[in-house]
């Protein structure tokens, strides 16, 4: 029964043991699905299930019908026309990060937009190019490339014909890569495997993305300086590049570095001014578009080209192109690298899908967003396209400037489609330099999570570590490799987290039912003679060694060690008892001689194997104290420890290999006769250990309590029991009532019926 006092409670119930409280309250039988009882029902068909299949491959058949033109459309008529411009941009400049032409970043900027649209759950998302997605594609195309990438920017239109064989396997080896990773997730997302992106944390992302943003400005130094530089794909390669930057930094094109200064310096005033006013301003104002005619115009005007022989886009295709047929070899070759393609470009787009569908109130699916990111890859890829996500920059210029729906994205290819159908011919003269500086533009906030770290210290010591070894070795071994070396280390982490877990041991605060880390609090109760551990971490084959010295640290000493000085002991007063050397009176032991000595043979004798059996005085005329004075100076260590109890609250599993090693620590302190008790635990918990036959006949089912509370007053009842003043009569009629007061006074009120216990 519960009443409440005020902000008080008082709770009325017997001490329950998890036997006791099993026998009381029964549980109910359910039946729990086997395999084949999943299996029937994912092959089972009706209309309904039909009609869900359906709605959850194509959600556009769920939000469309709902559409409201009047409020919506003309915000995302806006939406889609800037994310459109952006996303021109952005695909031209990253695509010199693949290290193909510009002109087909275009077609990573349409394809997938199209088939998100149709498939994609998330409203608010640009699907398209990603600076990491292009890095990583582009140290795949040139570790592919047959010849070194040794094309000099300052090259003229009739020298990049010549090298066209070239391009031409850079874009197959790209697309090949795409589409694999566009396989990839489709094959995850039809297997329900959504969730792995659990395993790449916050952290690990953030510190990835930095590292990223890194690589993005090393590589893009060459086109801000017009210089040639060979490209590497091999771990270490950003110290090779930079090495080469500055070894030829004197051949540096003035007229490319001055024009990609003005236009960083442009970009970073202009987007600290679209932040201070975003409440004010009705759209950001669209500097990159902005720049971008000025500059094209000023290097058409001015002929900068020849005058200055800057590198520029150069010839821009109309159309489209034949669809490719992947290269197979290429498949075999890049599988672990598509790999982490594809887990990468899953995990930035639902990080940032989810903020949106947080902020808005609408839900996304893992492992669709994982179809329609595969199906827009294979598509995408099949076009020449490269691998596509989000960009977190385009994706906040559709949700800033009013895009309410994937309408914004729609028309954002529209814009995309225009370019490369009509206008395209008229980037042809923008310099490739202005394309580095407008992609260094969009990489201030991946930069800025330099700042995570301080965060991250204050909070949570593994997660700034995870975030600092991400980015070294991303930064370090390349980003193929780097995702790899990250993965495992946080992995390892969790290791170690488990593996050496923060025990504790707690005490009664307040004389409550609450107990604490005992060094936290200066006011702590804790009954003689009773230990209370806890463990706040699932144990296993890894840590049950430490779980044990943690123990031993805890009680003050090894139960295993305490049981072979008894028995040893014990083979002394046997032998003395045996030879009539020994007599036990009211007062203790009185010995007839003045020494004892096994000789060398008997000393032999004592094996491991017999000191660690259960202590058995059956065949004694007298029982042993152990903590008294043994004759002829034995001696035997004091242990002032009655009962140990086991919070395992937080233990969620054991394997089979901890099991045994758990039990052989329960036999070791039950032998030495300390009682123990295990509490916290689910019923799950306690049908696995029967399972696995780890009861007998000194483990006992019996050792299990709901709480702590439960196990500390069945104890103090129990000794209290024991040490009665009450003759036998008396003693079987005897019940124990403890009470906790509000003030926390803990006392024991005797001869009580019924037995319960109020706190």
């Amino acid at each position: 029964m519960i009443e409440p006092i005020g902000n008080q409670y008082v709770v009325a119930r017997p001490v329950y043991s998890a036997n006791a409280f099993g026998e009381e309250h029964k549980k109910k039988h359910r039946h729990h699905k086997t395999l084949l009882d999943h299996l029937k029902k994912w092959f089972r068909c009706s209309a309904q299930k039909a009609k869900r299949i359906a709605l959850s491959l194509f959600p556009i058949a769920s939000w469309l019908p709902a559409y409201r033109i009047k409020e919506w459309l003309l915000s995302d008529i806006v939406s889609g026309i800037s994310t459109g411009l952006v996303a021109v941009l952005q695909g031209l400049a990253f695509a010199l990060l693949v290290t193909i032409p510009p002109s087909y970043g275009l077609y990573a900027a349409f394809f997938p937009v199209i088939i998100y649209f149709f498939l994609g759950t998330s409203r608010h998302i640009s699907v398209g190019p990603f600076p990491v997605l292009s890095m990583m594609v582009g140290a795949v195309v040139v570790r592919l490339t047959p010849i070194a990438d040794t094309a000099d920017p300052t090259v003229t239109n009739s020298s990049v014909a010549n090298d066209s064989s070239l391009d031409e396997h850079k874009v197959m080896v790209a697309a090949t890569v795409t589409i694999l990773s566009g396989i990839i997730q489709l094959l995850m997302g039809v297997l329900q495997l959504g969730f792995v992106v659990i395993y790449l944390s916050e952290s690990l992302i953030s510190g990835f993305t930095t590292a990223a943003a890194v690589h993005v400005l090393v590589s893009q130094l060459k086109f801000i300086l017009q210089l040639t530089v060979p490209a590497h794909a091999d771990p270490f390669s950003i110290f090779k590049v930079l090495i080469s930057i500055f070894s030829q930094i004197e051949k540096t094109n003035i007229a490319d570095l001055v024009t990609s200064l003005v236009i960083l310096l442009v970009v970073f005033v202009v987007k600290e001014i679209n932040q201070l006013y975003k409440d004010k301003l009705p759209v950001p104002i669209p500097i990159e578009l902005i720049m971008t005619v000025i500059a094209t115009g000023v290097s058409y005007g001015f002929d900068f080209k020849n005058r200055f022989n800057v590198a520029v886009v150069g010839e821009m295709k109309s159309g489209f192109q034949a669809p490719i047929t992947p290269n197979v070899q290429t498949f075999q070759d890049t599988i672990g690298d598509c790999f982490g393609i594809a887990i990468v470009g899953f995990a930035v787009a639902f990080s940032v899908a989810s903020v949106y569908s947080l902020k808005y109130d609408y839900p996304i699916d893992g492992n669709q967003e994982l179809i329609a990111l595969g199906v827009s890859n294979i598509f995408g890829g099949s076009f020449r396209g490269f691998a596509a996500s989000t960009a977190l920059s385009r994706s906040g210029v559709q949700e800033s400037t009013g895009g309410k729906t994937q309408i914004a994205g729609l028309l954002s290819a529209v814009i995309v489609l225009i370019v490369i159908l009509a206008i395209g011919f008229l980037l042809e003269p923008l310099q490739k330099s202005v394309l580095a500086a407008l992609a260094l533009g969009n990489l201030k906030g991946m930069l800025m999570q330099f700042t995570e770290v301080q965060r991250l210290w204050r909070k949570d010591k593994y997660d700034c570590l995870i975030w600092v070894m991400t980015f070294i070795f991303a930064v370090v071994l390349g980003l193929g490799l780097g995702l790899a070396a990250s993965v495992a280390f946080q992995l390892l982490t969790i290791v170690f987290r488990t593996q050496f877990p923060k025990c504790s041991t707690l005490a009664n605060v307040g004389r409550s039912n609450i107990y604490k880390n005992r060094k936290d609090y200066s006011e702590m109760y804790e009954p003689d003679g009773v230990k209370i551990f806890r463990c706040p971490t699932p144990i296993y084959f890894a840590n049950i060694s430490f779980f044990k010295q943690k123990l031993i640290d805890a009680v003050g000493f090894s139960p295993l060690r305490i049981l072979r000085k008894r028995n040893k002991a014990l083979k002394k007063i046997r032998k003395l008892q045996k030879k009539g050397l020994l007599q036990v009176t009211l007062k203790g032991y009185i010995c007839t001689v003045d020494g004892f000595k096994d000789s060398d043979e008997e000393l032999d004798n004592d094996n491991i194997e017999e000191l660690d059996q259960p202590i058995n005085t059956t065949d004694l005329p007298f029982q042993i104290d152990w903590n008294a004075d043994l004759p002829l100076n034995i001696v035997v260590p004091k242990i002032n420890l009655h009962s140990l109890i086991l919070d395992f609250s937080a233990v969620s599993f054991l394997d089979i290999s901890s099991m045994r090693g758990l039990k052989m620590i329960l036999q070791e302190f039950i032998r030495i006769q300390v009682d123990v008790y295990i509490v916290g635990t689910d019923d799950d918990f306690i049908e696995k250990l029967a399972r696995c036959e780890f009861f007998d006949d000194e483990v006992k089912d019996s050792i299990f309590f709901l709480t702590i509370h439960d196990a500390v007053l069945h104890i103090l009842m129990k000794k209290d029991y024991s040490t009665s003043k009450f003759n036998p009569s008396q003693e079987k009629e005897a019940k124990f009532d403890f009470t906790i007061n509000t003030n926390g006074g803990l006392r024991n009120r005797e001869c009580q019926v019924p037995t319960e216990t109020k706190f």
